[in-house]
């Protein structure tokens, strides 16, 4: 079997209950929630582990920053038999209320991005998958854990001169979060017939600087720290809970 381009993976190497995250590192940690956990390729941004949980295998891939090395993630995991996907996630808050380390479950996106724009209207919904959703839902209610749930916001840089305003806009709207990916992911996994779903941590409270939030992320606060963790156990338990 070849390896496909990018996440360096053969069929046979991906389980069909697949977690995906932005960062490389993000992969260890999840990864250390398995059984038998052990790597399986590095490749550009792209790093892939497995292990089992609950009887059932697991791969968890890293996807880069932003959507075009998402999708190229997602696809090639879908050229290789996954079925199921979760993001587990960071994301910066657009609502008062929402603290560093709550999650977000996302239930659809807005499509403020261009690599799903590449393969469908602007017109066609970005909407997680509601039995996943349901999973990472009765996970979080079970172990009383800080969540909200709603729309999501996906873009291609929160460095825009005018990205105050941006949020401002979202936030009128009842926006909860904004993040990169998920659009992409719940838009091109749908096209494609997966089930895929996003659980999101929030590393920014609204209407902090935006650097400071990032710099806070990058020194492992306690709080997102602990939130990345129930996130990460969250999606096991939705994608085990299904049938493929």
């Amino acid at each position: 079997m070849s390896k496909k381009a990018h996440i360096a993976l053969t069929p046979d190497q991906v389980s069909q209950r697949v977690i995906v995250c932005g960062e490389p590192a993000r992969v260890n940690r999840i990864a250390a929630l398995l059984d038998n956990p052990h790597p399986l390729a590095e490749n550009r941004e792209f790093r892939s582990m497995a292990g089992m949980y609950q009887g059932q295998q697991i791969t968890v891939c890293s996807t880069g920053v932003g959507a075009p090395s998402a999708i190229i993630a997602l696809e090639e995991l879908n050229q290789c038999g996954a079925k199921l996907v979760i993001r587990v996630g960071s994301a910066g808050a657009i609502q008062h209320g929402i603290e560093l380390g709550d999650l977000i479950v996302a239930e659809s996106a807005v499509r403020d991005e261009g690599g799903s724009l590449s393969y469908v209207e602007a017109q066609y919904p970005a909407t997680a998958d509601r039995h996943l959703t349901n999973g990472l839902e009765s996970f979080l209610v079970q172990h009383n854990v800080q969540h909200h749930v709603g729309v999501v916001r996906s873009h291609d840089s929160f460095y825009r001169d005018d990205e105050s305003s941006i949020c401002e806009h979202w936030h009128s709207r009842g926006v909860l979060a904004c993040d990169m990916e998920t659009s992409a992911l719940f838009t091109v996994g749908r096209l494609r017939g997966m089930q895929v779903a996003s659980v999101l941590n929030n590393v920014v409270v609204y209407q902090q600087d935006i650097q400071a939030g990032i710099n806070q992320y990058v020194d492992a606060d306690t709080a997102m720290m602990d939130g990345e963790l129930l996130a990460a156990k969250a999606a096991l338990h939705a994608l085990v809970s299904l049938r493929c």
